[in-house]
């Protein structure tokens, strides 16, 4: 049986986000305080382009993990699998220079159903705003 030969589109945009990480969870199995940044379609799956990472004030040194999770609870460490993580150095607000943000490239096809969810690795003071952007099937 030959694999499908003709290319597949995202149907509509998709994009979510988060905006308030700013509590630690040193698993590294998804497992604990996660936030959910993108939930691909219940019917068809979603397309995940990437994510975008921007402080929002000052903060310590972190890391982000991103977890892909089935679907199913994040509690149960085998619906969990760490698929990125990003170090983030310590931010201090400004109101004359700008604080870097930082693009994660996903590029990954998900089941319906699945999540894409987020961890930092310490507590932060400012937090986190974490962008989805991808497409339905």
């Amino acid at each position: 049986m030959s694999g499908n030969t003709a290319p597949i589109f995202s149907k509509a945009a998709h994009v979510e986000w988060d905006t308030g990480i700013t509590l630690a969870n040193t698993a590294k199995d998804g497992i604990g305080i996660v936030d959910t940044v993108f939930t691909a379609d219940a019917i068809n799956g979603s397309y995940l382009q990437k994510l975008t990472v921007r402080p929002r004030g000052t903060n310590v040194a972190s890391v982000l993990r991103v977890f892909l999770n089935n679907g199913a609870s994040n509690a149960t460490a085998s619906n969990n699998v760490l698929i990125a993580e990003l170090s983030l150095p310590a931010t201090t607000n400004s109101e004359v220079a700008a604080l870097s943000g930082y693009e994660i490239p996903m590029n990954i096809a998900l089941p319906a159903g699945y999540k894409v969810n987020v961890a930092l690795g310490t507590a932060v003071a400012g937090g986190y705003a974490v962008s989805a952007f991808g497409g339905d099937y």
